[in-house]
């Protein structure tokens, strides 16, 4: 029904937008990525939706691209999995680390997803791997050893974002192998950015 939405930011929520957009106010659900890009209030904002009517409520979605938004629809598609638990997925995970996951048959990636367990990060896997492009997805794409989530969990609780930490993780050498070398050497590549 609403296809995409573009309007002025009027209010930045912990896991939504309020959205001007033609005299109206448009509450928007959005993955942290977005919430992190928006630049802040008063900023024009495009974005790819997705229009849920239950019978309590409406909701709208909203997502950078189209890729991200078909994302979300396949991940709702799987038993089990609401809208909440789709943003939590698109807010922890970037596309290619869980095409990556998926790919890989590592569970154990989806289940760092707060709202995800064992059995529903099987179930995701399970259900999106015949329904996922995996062309563009690098067999390369490190998935996140224990310690390194231990590292992105320490980042972006002192308010970097997913995104950051991830690429501040990539750019490690190898011969940094405790939690304390990761992060101090993080941190200084994230401070020299």
């Amino acid at each position: 029904m609403i296809a995409s939405l573009s309007g002025t930011v009027q209010r930045i929520g912990k896991d939504n937008l309020i959205v001007a957009v033609g005299g109206v106010g448009v509450r928007v659900f959005v993955p942290k990525t977005v919430l992190e890009d928006v630049g802040g209030v008063g900023r024009t904002i495009f974005l790819h939706t997705h229009f849920i009517v239950r019978e309590q409520e409406l909701a709208l979605y909203g997502f950078e691209t189209e890729d991200d938004l078909g994302l979300f629809e396949l991940v709702l598609g799987v038993n089990g999995v609401g809208p909440k638990v789709g943003l939590a997925i698109l807010s922890t995970l970037s596309p290619e680390m869980l095409k990556s996951a998926i790919m890989q048959e590592e569970p154990v990636i989806l289940q760092r997803v707060p709202g995800i367990g064992k059995k529903t990060a099987e179930r995701i896997m399970f259900q999106l791997r015949d329904k996922l492009d995996f062309t563009a997805v690098s067999t390369t794409i490190p998935l996140v050893s224990d310690i390194d989530a231990d590292v992105i969990d320490f980042l972006t609780g002192l308010g970097f974002s997913i995104v950051e930490a991830q690429s501040a993780l990539q750019k490690l050498p190898r011969e940094a192998k405790t939690v304390d070398e990761r992060v101090q050497l993080a941190l200084q590549h994230l401070d020299s950015r």
